[in-house]
């Protein structure tokens, strides 16, 4: 079975093509990408109905890509999957209205997926793929979750945000520094040049016995710093700031999937989402998964943004869970907001 499948929920057009039998791991035989930061950076932010416009444009030539890349023709389409939320309303309805026009054009079904399910699913793609069950961390835009997975579909939340997700800190933090969009790379990058250890700023719920997680106030400690070493700020000064402020993140981020690990008893940690690309992140998790003798699993690093490759993947593994069905109903909608749990 061949599934194809389109991302458009936000600022990235992702397009790709995954194929698998029985219950054989699904193999990704082609994806492509494009990523629209170029056009919000002078915004300072994903503008959503450019990004709309730019996903119009973008998905044939990549569809066209993608099934090159494959050497496959559009009659060895078996599925066709698209984002169906959560995501921005005028950019998801443009993946799910070209998924289902063709799917239509072709006679084949079509399928909605959860677009963090996509990024939870994520590391089956990797070289070193997890096994069920296990304690997820997603760390995706406005998302910051700790999930218990104990299959496809088979999800129950441990812990969110209550305010500020964990990427949304690293932006609205890099933005106060005078950094570039998209602001999370810009601060991690920074952050190699400055001392960790140089300003004591907040780790918000740290030492609360739940698993759920605050982050603005962080960014509030943020703006108070830079205020108070005034407008004459060197660039020693920022580094410092950018390495204290990405510490503090990873610091929570660390301590409360080990907090959910021994909540659980599980011993596999998977991380999942854009966030998971952070080298500081990878490192103290790393570090931690030896001290604690648990197993950590992360995406490639390609597919930490978001991409098609984990929408193909999560529609092919609900489908040979059997727990989606295809369908040729060709109306559809969109679910910007839409939780995980319930999907």
């Amino acid at each position: 079975m061949n599934v194809l499948a389109f991302e458009s929920s936000c600022d990235e057009t992702g397009v790709a093509l995954v194929s698998y039998a029985g219950h054989a791991r699904p193999q990704l035989l082609a994806h492509a990408l494009h990523s629209q930061i170029k056009m919000h950076e002078a915004y300072g932010g994903v503008v959503p109905e450019l990004a709309s416009r730019d996903h119009v444009r973008r998905v044939l030539p990549l569809t066209r890509q993608v099934l090159a890349d494959a050497q496959l023709s559009l009659d060895a389409v078996d599925v066709v999957a698209f984002t169906q939320g959560p995501g921005l309303a005028g950019a998801l309805l443009v993946g799910a209205g070209v998924a289902c026009a063709l799917a239509a054009a072709l006679g084949k079904p079509t399928l909605g997926v959860h677009h963090l399910e996509g990024h939870l699913l994520s590391p089956f793609l990797s070289a070193d793929p997890p096994e069920f069950p296990f304690v997820a961390l997603l760390v995706s835009g406005g998302h910051t979750q700790l999930m218990r997975v104990d299959g496809v579909g088979r999800y129950e939340l441990l812990g969110e945000t209550i305010d500020d997700a964990a990427g949304e800190a690293f932006d609205k933090s890099a933005k106060l520094l005078g950094l570039g969009y998209p602001g999370g790379p810009a601060l991690s990058q920074l952050a190699q040049q400055g001392n960790p250890q140089a300003f004591d700023l907040p780790r918000p719920l740290l030492h609360q016995p739940n698993l759920d997680f605050s982050f603005a106030g962080l960014k509030t400690a943020v703006l108070t710093t830079l205020k108070r070493l005034g407008p004459d700020v060197t660039d020693a000064q920022r580094a410092d700031v950018a390495a204290s402020t990405q510490a503090a993140i990873v610091e929570v981020l660390v301590k409360k999937s080990l907090k959910a690990l021994k909540a659980t008893g599980l011993k596999r940690l998977v991380i999942a989402g854009g966030v998971g690309a952070n080298a500081g992140l990878r490192a103290q998790l790393n570090e931690a998964a030896q001290r604690h003798r648990f197993r950590v699993h992360y995406p490639e690093l390609h597919l930490c943004t978001d991409n098609g490759a984990m929408i193909a993947l999560a529609a092919a593994m609900r489908l040979q869970a059997g727990l989606a069905h295809a369908g040729t109903d060709y109306r559809f909608d969109v679910r910007p907001r839409w939780a995980l749990d319930a999907a």
